[in-house]
């Protein structure tokens, strides 16, 4: 048996062990190498990537002519640069030794020239130059240090914010900002800038934080890190930064900021979110290539100089790593991170940390290999169920398909009956999304030819029950699968069940009662269109009840989802660049249509708007979930901005008009074909 080492995935210091290029100070990043133009603040006395990112744009773009909101009177003419191949970066470090000993005085021209402190020992393996990557950048740690700044710097903590005195004597300096600069002398106050909260918009945010709920399982609560007395954030995990950064930033910020600067902080996080999307497309992965220069130019323009370092100067690189490697849920830190925490809490005598590990890691193997010879009654952590799981499946089921879809009831069974109301629009929503239905439906509408829309729908929801039961009687012959339409064409039982919970499709959904008074929240539903790519045609609401049908044949039962919808016409909103989707709470719709198929709910939360103003009041942000453990199916579903949207606005540079070409049509890369090039050298 033999292995390949295909490349690492570390956090950014490890990166820097064991690439061999120190990524401390200026020209720390271990990709550009020495033409990443970072610089050395005079008064903030950090290393900055301020201006850095011109460079990454086309030749011909107006930003690498504008000698105001960068560097004030420079013009960016450097072409943008091309990353090295392994034989080029193997031309730099071959006479390197591969043991540091003294790395800043045994190089010529260490940290001008360039940062290289010894030769790495994997450039020993015969197939390591022929790789495209060498070491994974981490976007988990990346995402997090992006939003501390983010948030540090929007909230004007003090202690953690990138604008301080020293900055803007910086910034006087080096931009064109005379409302934000101060003298060298002075010793303050600052200027208040247009990018940071007062006290009382900050007060706003931490109140709307402490009351924010998530599905379960989604993150953790958020609230119990907020500072109310200091108006602050304290201790967020990386996951919840993640959460913050993604989902609530751009809800969070849109009230109370302008709208240039809410504007180029939400692009930053569609960003995020399409490169952390559980499914890829090479096409799109190319199009963020060239629209995160645009991005961190609009920052640039915005934010102080302080506020880009290494952290936000490597979303640069992540999209070519996203096209060449896939997916970065195989390719960041936390899977590692959580692997590390059962490992930690192993351990019961400090003193002997790793006795400890490997003594209760070996009795957890051991258990395990025992638990696949018990017995099938023997309950064991084995074959407990998944947090979601659907249950079992049951190989008799011979019905129709409609009945067939997996979920499991959780919580107390409780009976009723349907009234007559509920009976018929039961009965005839399950007809008309039964597939072995659809032939008769559409002999149905061929018999209805020539009446307007809206009398059509009318009348299929009156008589399409009653005239599929008299088609299956009157055509004995003619029917196919005739038993189980005959029991379906009888209709519903009255008596059904009911239950406050229900796993299905990988969600947990929870009555709006059950869930009431609940740190989650588990009632917010979404039906799709048969538009996939646009949320226009959506329809969202809250659970009110979980019904199960049941027809008197033989294991037909199937159940139902009886909402409260929102209004999708006069309620409803969809920001025509970001796709935010935003919901009036207090206009219903009319028309009484509460029923849906569990197997056809997604679940959705709600977000309202934290504001000084009462206009939004009324209004909440639809934030759609990802189930657990499952993978979309279709691309457009799984990320935030689709790539329609994507393609028909772009990348928006705020206050300068026409500042970009438009986006040609890309020819799709297959990630197989580039995967098998990266593994060329390992044959």
């Amino acid at each position: 048996m033999k292995a390949a080492l295909l490349w690492t995935i570390n956090d950014f210091p490890a990166y820097g062990m064991l690439s061999g290029w120190s990524i401390t100070g200026i020209l720390g990043c271990p990709i550009c190498l020495q033409r990443s133009k970072s610089f050395r603040l005079r008064h903030g006395k950090k290393p900055c990537y301020f201006d850095c990112h011109r460079q990454f744009l086309p030749m011909n773009h107006t930003f690498r002519r504008n000698k105001k909101e960068f560097i004030k009177n420079r013009i960016e003419r450097t072409p943008p640069p091309l990353r090295l191949t392994g034989d080029q970066i193997w031309e730099q470090v071959h006479d390197f030794p591969t043991v540091v000993e003294n790395p800043h005085g045994t190089t010529i021209a260490y940290g001008s020239v360039h940062k290289w402190t010894k030769r790495s020992i994997f450039w020993d393996l015969p197939y390591w130059k022929a790789h495209l990557i060498h070491h994974n950048l981490d976007a988990m740690h990346i995402e997090k240090n992006v939003f501390d700044n983010v948030i540090n710097t929007v909230m004007d903590v003090t202690g953690k914010i990138k604008d301080n005195l020293n900055v803007r004597k910086d910034m006087r300096n080096i931009c064109d900002r005379p409302t934000l600069d101060v003298d060298a002398s002075s010793r303050g106050p600052k200027p208040k800038a247009v990018y940071t909260l007062d006290k009382e918009q900050r007060r706003v945010v931490c109140q709307w934080l402490k009351s924010v709920r998530f599905p379960d399982g989604y993150a953790s609560n958020i609230g119990r890190y907020v500072d109310l007395n200091e108006c602050k954030l304290t201790g967020l995990k990386s996951h919840d930064c993640h959460i913050f950064m993604e989902r609530l930033i751009p809800i969070a910020l849109k009230e109370l900021l302008p709208n240039f600067v809410w504007g180029a902080i939400t692009e930053l996080s569609n960003f995020l979110h399409d490169i952390c999307s559980t499914v890829l497309k090479a096409s799109h992965m190319e199009k963020l290539e060239r629209d995160i220069p645009i991005i961190l130019c609009n920052l640039e323009r915005i934010f102080p100089p302080s506020f880009f370092y290494s952290m936000e100067h490597l979303l640069v690189h992540l999209p070519y790593e996203a096209k060449v490697a896939g997916s970065v849920q195989f390719r960041w830190m936390y899977p590692f991170e959580r692997f590390l925490y059962h490992l930690k809490k192993k351990v019961k005598n400090k003193a002997c940390v790793e006795a400890s590990i490997c003594n209760a890691y070996i009795v957890e193997e051991v258990t395990i290999f025992a638990s696949y010879y018990f017995e099938p009654h023997v309950q064991c952590k084995r074959r407990r169920a998944g947090r979601n799981d659907e249950g079992p499946i049951d190989p008799n089921c011979k019905s129709f398909s409609i009945f067939n879809y997996l979920g499991r009831p959780s919580g107390a069974c409780q009976f009723r009956c349907l009234t007559g109301e509920e009976r018929q629009a039961t009965h005839t929503y399950i007809l008309l999304n039964c597939p072995e239905v659809e032939p008769y439906f559409q002999i149905f509408q061929n018999s209805m030819y020539g009446l307007p829309p809206n009398e059509f729908d009318r009348l299929c929801d009156e008589q399409f029950a009653a005239w599929f039961k008299t088609y299956v009687h009157s055509n004995h012959d003619q029917v196919e699968e005739q038993g189980l339409l005959y029991y379906l064409s009888w209709g519903a039982q009255s008596s059904i069940r009911t239950w406050p919970a229900y796993f299905i499709n990988g969600y947990n959904f929870h009555t709006q009662e059950y869930g009431m008074g609940k740190a989650t929240m588990n009632s917010g539903v979404c039906v799709r269109s048969s538009n996939c790519g646009s949320s226009k045609d959506d329809f969202y609401g809250l659970l009110d009840e979980i019904i199960e049908i049941e027809y008197p044949g033989p294991l037909m039962r199937v159940v139902l989802f009886k909402c409260m919808w929102f209004n999708p016409v006069k309620g409803m909103k969809v920001h025509t660049k970001f796709n935010l989707v935003e919901i009036n709470h207090k206009k219903r719709y009319k028309k009484y249509e509460p029923f849906v198929l569990a197997q056809q709910a997604i679940q959705v939360y709600y977000a309202s708007y934290p504001s000084l103003k009462r206009d939004k009041a009324d209004w909440w942000a639809v934030c759609k979930t990802k189930a657990r453990r499952k993978i979309e199916e279709h691309w457009k579903d799984t990320a935030y901005q689709q790539e329609e949207v994507c393609n028909a606005v772009q990348t928006e540079e705020y206050n300068i008009p026409t500042l970009r070409d438009p986006c040609g049509a890309m020819i799709d890369v297959d990630l197989t074909e580039i995967r098998e090039s990266n593994l060329e050298g390992v044959a």
